[in-house]
Formats: C-alpha cells, structure tokens, sequence
C-alpha cells in the first residue's frame, strides 16, 4: 500500500494529529505529511503512506493556493483570531482600498515569520520560545505572491484568494495588508484549496465519515505513487532495468531507446517507471537530451535521487 491520500482536515487538529489518524486507521507505521497546516486552517493535506512519504521532498517546492478571511481592525500576536488582541480600530476602507493595497503585495516579497509558528529556530519551533517568553527575532524569507483576489467584502471581514509559492505565511500577508490599510488585520479563517497538484475537489472529509467507513474509503482514495508527479516526464523500462535501478544502477543514454522522449534539459526531473507505470525513481536529468547522437551510449545520462520499492 504506496500513495498519497488527499485529507480534508477540519479546522482544531495539527497536521500530525491527521497523520496519526492515518496512521491508526490504516494499521500501519510509516506516514507522513506535506506542507503543515495551523490547527485554525482547513482544506487540502496530502498524507503519504509507506514508499511515498519519499516523495516529500519533490512535493516540498509546490505552489499553494488559499481562500483567507480576514478580520479588519483587530490585531494579535498570532496573526489570527485564535491570539490575543494587541490592538483595535474600525475599518475605514473600501472595497476598492482594500484591492489596491492586496495587489501591492503580489510578486516577490520579503515576509517576518509570525512569533507563534512552527519554523525551527537553534533547533525548536519558534512559538516554543515564545511561549516561555524568550523574545527571538522571527526569521525573514523571500516567498512570491502570484496573485490575489478580492472574493468578497462584509466589513469587518474580508475574503481574498491567494495563489502563492512555498513557505509563505497567510497570517503574516493579512497582517500586512492590515497595517498598509491603516487599521490592522488578523485571518479569522483560512482553507488550502489546492497544493501542486492536489485539489480540495479531490480531499477527503475524515472526520465526516463514520468509523466503519474510514478505511475502505482511506484505501479508495489512494494515488498511485506514479500520478503524483504529473509534471515529471515518465520513461518506462524493462523489468530488469528497473531491478537493476533499485540496486543502484545510475542510467545511460541506452536505456533511453525505445522511448519517445522530449527534450530534456541538464537538470530537469524526471520518473523511470516500469512498463506497467509503477514508479521506480526519481532522477535528474545530467545531460541536454536535445541529440542524443553526440553522447557515448554507455554515459551516465541521469542521477537517482529516490529509489521506490515495489508494491508488495
């Protein structure tokens, strides 16, 4: 059993508390997640279960895209309405204020992580050393904002879509929209619509089904290994070939024959699979494939980054 399964999580559970429902559900060990969500959050956690909780370091890079309500006029120390309030005022804004000063936000900017988050810092999360009242200066990390969207707005409140690059903080964007507008803001509530290639379309509301249900449907809702890396070129080889990969085998330019393969840059990350499209590896490309005529046969043409035990 090798996959990932797409979890709906509902708002009041860590990431890991999905992970260790997975982990009871299934009857099995070896579970991980992909990109943390805060316990106020919702929506899209892809969960990976046995050989693909290898995958995630190649789902680490994925873009993000939010739904984000924001409370205009209140300020905390968390960035969100579950902090205390360290400030107060009334919104005095537009609609149109508030999609101007969003959009100003888009592109390649530099974020303060919030006191109260999970990033490490000498080795524990930052809310830890808050917590016990050590002030730590919070680290700053360069995301990219691809857009947002005004959704809809109900004064106080304010919904906007994000689309958005890895590691960026929703609680911290608001915060900043709110300073900008004068009057403060913290999220008061948040969903995850979509991460890479995963959908909430797709999520699975585990706590909405009954006991007896969970594992069949936990099982049902299973991705294959192979189909969560869509954008990664597939090239199938033989059944010894794959066995020769799984013991360390690094592929030449020879076993690229037979296959109808793009061109491929120095680089580029690619997925050998079986001829029945079970995943073998991951590789990065060492060579341009643009001809393959100007290369010795027997040369090294791609680096195994992860080796994928088969099914059983």
């Amino acid at each position: 059993m090798n996959g990932v399964i797409v979890i709906d999580k509902p708002a009041g559970k860590t990431s890991f508390d999905i992970v260790r429902d997975v982990r009871k559900i299934l009857n099995i060990r070896k579970v991980g997640h992909t990109g943390t969500l805060d316990p106020l959050a919702t929506g899209v956690l892809p969960v990976c279960v046995n050989e693909a909780t290898k995958l995630v370091q190649f789902f680490s890079q994925d873009n993000k895209e939010y739904r984000v309500t924001m409370l205009l006029g209140v300020e905390t120390d968390t960035f969100d309405i579950d902090g205390r309030v360290v400030g107060r005022s009334t919104p005095y804004v537009t609609p149109g204020d508030i999609a101007t000063v969003s959009k100003g936000f888009t592109g390649i900017i530099a974020q303060t992580a919030p006191r109260y988050s999970a990033v490490k810092f000498k080795g524990r999360a930052l809310y830890k050393w808050t917590r016990e009242g050590i002030d730590i200066d919070p680290p700053v990390r360069t995301v990219e904002i691809y857009g947002i969207r005004l959704v809809g707005v109900t004064l106080p409140y304010v919904t906007l879509a994000v689309s958005c690059s890895k590691g960026t903080y929703i609680r911290s964007l608001c915060a900043d929209i709110g300073h900008e507008l004068g009057c403060g803001a913290c999220v008061a509530s948040l969903r995850r619509t979509e991460s890479g290639c995963f959908q909430e379309e797709a999520a699975l509301p585990l706590g909405e089904i009954a006991e007896h249900d969970k594992q069949r449907l936990l099982m049902q809702h299973l991705i294959p290994m192979v189909d969560t890396l869509p954008d990664f070129t597939a090239i199938a080889v033989d059944g010894p070939t794959a066995q020769r990969i799984r013991q360390g085998y690094q592929p030449g330019i020879n076993m690229l024959q037979g296959n109808d393969i793009p061109s491929l840059s120095k680089g580029d990350l690619v997925k050998f699979t079986t001829l029945d499209n079970e995943l073998i590896a991951v590789a990065e490309m060492r060579v341009d494939l643009r001809n393959t005529a100007l290369y010795d046969e027997n040369l090294c043409c791609a680096k195994i980054l992860r080796v994928f035990n088969g099914r059983k």
